[in-house]
């Protein structure tokens, strides 16, 4: 099997890496706010696989693992729905994840009966972290679909 190459290295880039920089301390304050790191860690795993990024989903994965995510909720997260494992916080978090990730497939984004069901868990501070979690984890997945970045490598940690 050939080896996938990235399309644009994008830490070799000034551009590109500048603008990384600048997304991954965006995600350092979030990581700060007050939303639970599992939950930070299952929305970016569902958007990465609806967007078919698998290079967060290999990232975000593994470093949900290493912080002690059970393979069980890891291996459930693309069928939430159906699994007894999430709790409803979290089943929340999902569903808004996937409608403000899937936009364009609802002709109204998302629903004021999903908005509201987030908002019966979550904080004002809690929610603007995770529509912001939401929209950056998006803006990675396209930068990294479109530039062919490739998958299965990632160390927990290894960017820092």
């Amino acid at each position: 099997m050939e080896a996938l190459e990235a399309r644009l290295p994008l830490q070799d880039n000034p551009v590109a890496a500048a603008f990384v920089r600048r997304l991954v301390s965006a995600n350092k304050a979030l990581a700060e706010s007050g939303l639970p790191m599992a939950t930070q860690e299952l929305v970016k795993i569902r958007a990465s696989q609806i967007n078919g990024c698998g290079f967060c989903v290999d990232m975000h994965t593994k470093d949900a693992a290493h912080a002690g995510e059970t393979a069980v909720r890891l291996n459930l997260v693309a069928a939430w729905r159906e699994a007894t494992v999430f709790t409803e916080a979290e089943r929340a978090a999902l569903e808004l994840t996937e409608q403000g990730t899937r936009l364009a497939d609802a002709a109204g984004g998302v629903t004021d009966e999903v908005w509201a069901n987030a908002a019966k868990h979550y904080d004002e501070d809690q929610l603007a972290a995770l529509v912001s979690l939401i929209a950056l984890i998006n803006a990675f997945n396209r930068l990294n679909v479109i530039t062919r970045q490739p998958a299965g490598h990632y160390e927990p940690g290894m960017f820092g």
